[in-house]
């Protein structure tokens, strides 16, 4: 009988199993997607921190000082100078004074707040927070200012009519009501006729041409000539006034209440209607839309790779670890070749400018694209090094953990999973949080700039308005302001030199009018004032030498100033009081007018350091008092002249002006430069020399030099003329990056 085979339990002998494919795709999908999905969520992330958020559009436009360059840049440039015109509403203003008349019909401070709101309307709306794309600007402050504006220049024309230093409303009212009853029976309107020389007659020619627009200047001066040669000054009038008030005015006031309903400016309908294509931000909306889901599946698949790789990686948990290593740093070079090889292409501007727009407009642009771009960048480049940084400390302690010595005690799986785990999500969260959190923001603010924040009180320049209650808008006789002190507020000053007054009795009115500010035809004027209907009022005032020559009410105006502040919650205003009221009376007045949360109270020490301005800030006592001849006794209330140093202020002209000691010596850590010229009184034509950018920087600079002290305060007449804004902001911007 033959044997039967004996049957192997184990089965059929085989040659050795090759390892399966499949086995080895699959951590190589992981590793590849876990790469890809890292590296989508960090690119995402850095895009949601960036493109819409508010903070990255403010914070480029303060690194940028893009609010400070639209005036001492843009608005001066000739060529933007049409532009200039339409946000006066063609008001026949000086063309020497628009771009400071444009700083209070549009005022730094309005024109951040507008900014704002738009911004925050369009990433409300990228992000979906809002269902409408709906740009509206508050016109309100902006038409407040231009109503403000076109009183004063309306109140000079009327009192140069009338021959005045003060307009006579009711007077040119009446006479203007009864040139049209004139007119409507067909008589000419009984206007005086006035002889004038050849030489009168060009001067004032001249005069009335001003107000015409330039382009109509030239066929119009023959007629206005003859007419005032002739003496026929209604001729000369009517002639100037239809020129002035013709198709511009009339049509930029149309326009005006055509855009506006209730004093909102609905920017998107006018944009759609001037052709604009406003649906690149409704496809941008969908976008980011889709960016938001395809973080969080890429996050969701990121986890999931990560977690594979973990699993299907090598026996050994150290070359488990180099894996998982491998891949979260690979996905942090990823991002950054992607970031950088996307600034390699836009080369840092993501649109081109019109070669029609000026060029101080496509200086500014370029450089906010700029910039722009890299703030993004750098957001960028922050989430890649968060993933190659988590990726080189995993691949490290894998590493450490082959080529450990015998004698290091071996660690527990357990422990090396927990290790990964940590580790890897640490990664993954930081490539995710990193960009927000670290990301460009909205700066904080010190005095309207993120910049000035570290500079103590002593070392910042302020813009300070000269006798600031003293403004055509509160009808004074010799303004040496034009708007109210809020305003001023609004338009950049940040220090008020204020005179404190009981009501005057007539003796007192007489010794006071020999003040060579005063012209005689001033003293006649106040004079015939206190003669007539004018008597004493009780109370507290801010008056400029004598109160019948104007006044307002000093707790009213503290109460004012308090408001700003609050409203302004990054900003300190210093006061320098011309004090003709006791030490007793002025403290009871800032406590009726609810101040004494915001009153600083400087060291008792005049040499004693002074704190940052963001220390202030943050301390929420930002109004610094100071008086010219009191010192205390509330302790908030010192003698400028223990903590500063001055100027001489009597400059009848210019060439006069000197950096010379004057009140409080030298060596005082707080400096006043008096910048303004006192003949006669007040002048614009003056203010319109002495404020320009120029000339006060190079007066600051020399005292600066003489002195050896930076200059604190720039006081100064009429702070709307000219540019001293525009120096007091190059100043700080030097003082900031030599800090």
């Amino acid at each position: 009988m033959s044997a039967e085979p004996i049957a192997n339990p184990l089965g059929p002998v085989r040659g050795p199993t090759p390892p399966r494919r499949s086995g080895r795709l699959v951590p190589v999908l992981a590793f590849l997607l876990a790469v890809l999905c890292v590296s989508t969520v960090a690119l995402t992330a850095t895009l949601r921190s960036t493109v819409v958020s508010p903070g990255f559009y403010q914070a480029v436009l303060d690194e940028e000082s893009a609010y400070d360059r639209l005036y001492s840049e843009v608005l001066v440039d000739p060529e933007i100078s049409p532009v200039t015109r339409d946000l006066l509403a063609h008001l026949p203003v000086p063309e020497a004074l628009v771009t400071s008349n444009i700083k209070v019909v549009l005022g730094p401070a309005t024109v951040r707040a507008l900014t704002d709101q738009q911004i925050d309307a369009v990433t409300g709306y990228l992000r979906g927070d809002r269902d409408e794309l709906r740009l509206t600007v508050d016109l309100a402050p902006v038409l407040e200012n231009l109503a403000d504006l076109a009183r004063v220049y309306f109140g000079d024309l009327v009192a140069d009519v009338q021959g005045r230093d003060q307009p006579d409303f009711e007077r040119f009212t009446a006479d203007l009501a009864a040139g049209l009853d004139d007119l409507k029976e067909g008589r000419a309107p009984e206007l005086p006729r006035l002889p004038l020389t050849e030489d009168q007659a060009d001067r004032a020619t001249d005069a009335l041409l001003t107000a015409v627009p330039e382009r109509q200047r030239t066929a119009l001066r023959p007629e206005i000539e003859v007419a005032l040669g002739e003496g026929d000054v209604a001729t000369a009038l009517a002639a100037t006034a239809a020129a002035a008030l013709s198709d511009g005015s009339r049509s930029a006031a149309a326009d005006l209440r055509d855009i506006l309903q209730d004093g909102t400016w609905d920017l998107t309908a006018t944009l759609t209607a001037a052709g604009a294509d406003l649906t690149a931000l409704e496809q941008a909306r969908d976008t980011i839309r889709f960016l938001t889901l395809l973080e969080v599946l890429a996050l969701t698949l990121a986890l999931a790779a990560l977690v594979t790789l973990w699993f299907t990686g090598p026996a050994a948990p150290a070359r488990r670890l180099m894996r998982l290593g491998q891949a979260l740093a690979c996905a942090g070079v990823l991002t950054a070749a992607v970031v950088l090889l996307a600034r390699l292409i836009t080369g840092g501007r993501l649109f081109g400018t019109p070669a029609s727009w000026a060029p101080s407009v496509t200086s500014l642009v370029d450089d906010l694209q700029r910039n722009a771009v890299s703030q993004a960048v750098a957001t960028g480049l922050g989430a890649a090094l968060t993933g190659l940084v988590g990726g080189v400390l995993l691949t490290g302690a894998g590493w450490a953990l082959l080529v450990r010595p015998d004698r290091m005690p071996t660690p527990t799986p357990t422990a090396v999973r927990t290790a990964a785990a940590g580790v890897a999500c640490a990664a993954l969260a930081g490539v995710l949080v990193v960009p927000p959190v670290f990301g460009p923001s909205a700066p904080r603010q010190c005095q309207g700039s993120s910049r000035l924040c570290d500079l103590r009180y002593d070392e910042a320049a302020y813009l300070t308005s000269h006798n600031a209650m003293s403004t055509t808008a509160d009808r004074f006789i010799g303004p040496l302001q034009d708007p109210d002190i809020t305003t001023q507020l609004n338009t950049g000053v940040r220090a008020l030199q204020l005179d404190t007054y009981r009501w005057e009795s007539p003796e007192d009115i007489a010794a006071r009018l020999d003040s060579p500010e005063f012209t005689a035809e001033q003293r006649r004027l106040i004079t015939g004032a206190v003669d007539k209907a004018n008597p004493p009022r009780e109370g507290l005032w801010l008056c400029h030498g004598v109160c019948r020559a104007g006044a307002i009410e000093l707790v009213p105006a503290l109460e004012d100033i308090g408001d700003w502040l609050r409203a302004h919650p990054t900003e300190i205003v210093t006061l320098i009081v011309q004090d003709d009221i006791s030490p007793e009376d002025t403290e009871e007045a800032f406590n009726a007018a609810g101040l004494d949360d915001l009153l600083y109270t400087p060291d008792a020490d005049p040499n004693a350091p002074w704190p940052t301005l963001e220390e202030m800030i943050d301390s929420g006592r930002r109004l610094v008092v100071f008086a010219e001849k009191a010192d205390g006794p509330a302790p908030w209330y010192r003698n400028f002249y223990r903590y500063g140093m001055e100027t001489p202020f009597a400059f009848r002209s210019p060439s006069e002006m000197t950096c010379a000691p004057h009140r409080g010596g030298t060596g005082k850590q707080l400096f006043l430069l008096n910048h303004f010229i006192t003949n006669a009184g007040g002048s614009r034509l003056d203010a319109g020399r002495v404020n320009t950018r120029d000339r006060v920087l190079e007066r600051t600079r020399a005292c600066e030099a003489e002195r050896g002290s930076p200059v604190t305060f720039i006081a100064v007449d009429y702070t709307t003329i000219g540019d001293a804004l525009g120096a007091v902001n190059e100043l700080n911007s030097r003082r900031t990056q030599d800090d």
